[in-house]
């Protein structure tokens, strides 16, 4: 395989599928598997998933919440979205270990570098939850930061399109799907991958970025057995 290591960027949003809010069972399951045999081919898997399906912090600011607070209540939300996916996990026969940023030792082990890769070569999926652990942070920047301190090879977006377009794709008909893209492309374009702290943090740590779309049938194998799929970020 191209990659030993990856970290794979799940939103909260994907765990939702079609439901209006929470954790729709089968996309979950859905998921799972594809993390389930990208693993069964011996590929150290680690985690980070949103919490945008329970809580946004950001439409909770709008609403008159101290936008700290918002944000302290998303990353709970994370951490709800990451037990809920170790126990499907589990149910399909794939250890997995929950970290979180900030202490919670009845729910989770608290996050260090040395413990995670430990785990990841140990046979485990890592799932890091609790974003940075510290509000004004996204968990796309707590992705990018994981991904450079568990040393993965490639960092994987998981998105519902199949890569990365010059518009949204669900608003314009007419755009166009990118291939391949530099950081400094990303940022001078003002593309909406993520967020600019976590295309910078990957920039300046030389961690290349894969936006796939993870909702079609096997396409995370797809790409790590370096079939042509999705979107590449890297210098």
């Amino acid at each position: 395989m191209k990659y030993k290591r990856i970290l794979l960027k799940l939103s909260g949003e994907a765990l939702m599928g079609d439901s209006e809010y929470g954790i729709n069972p089968v996309a979950a399951k859905g998921f799972a598997d594809e993390v389930a045999m990208a693993h069964q081919l011996g590929i150290q898997i680690g985690i980070v998933i949103g919490g945008g399906n329970i809580f946004r912090g950001i439409q909770a600011a709008a609403k008159g919440i101290n936008k700290i607070a918002g944000d302290q209540m998303g990353m709970l939300a994370t951490v709800i979205n990451a037990t809920a996916f170790q126990n499907i996990l589990e149910s399909i026969g794939i250890k997995a270990i929950v970290q979180t940023a900030t202490e919670m030792r009845q729910f989770a082990e608290t996050f260090t570098s040395r413990n995670a890769i430990s785990y990841l070569e140990q046979n485990n999926v890592v799932i890091f939850a609790g974003g940075t652990g510290n509000p004004f942070f996204t968990t796309d920047s707590a992705a990018a930061l994981r991904a450079i301190e568990i040393n993965a090879d490639i960092m994987i977006k998981a998105t519902s399109v199949d890569g990365v377009y010059d518009s949204d794709p669900k608003k314009n008909p007419d755009a166009k799907f990118i291939k391949n893209l530099s950081y400094i492309d990303v940022i001078q374009q003002d593309l909406r991958v993520m967020d600019h702290t976590a295309i910078i943090l990957c920039h300046e740590n030389n961690k290349p970025v894969a936006v796939i779309n993870l909702r079609k049938k096997n396409n995370l194998i797809d790409f790590l057995n370096g079939k042509d799929t999705g979107t590449v970020i890297q210098k």
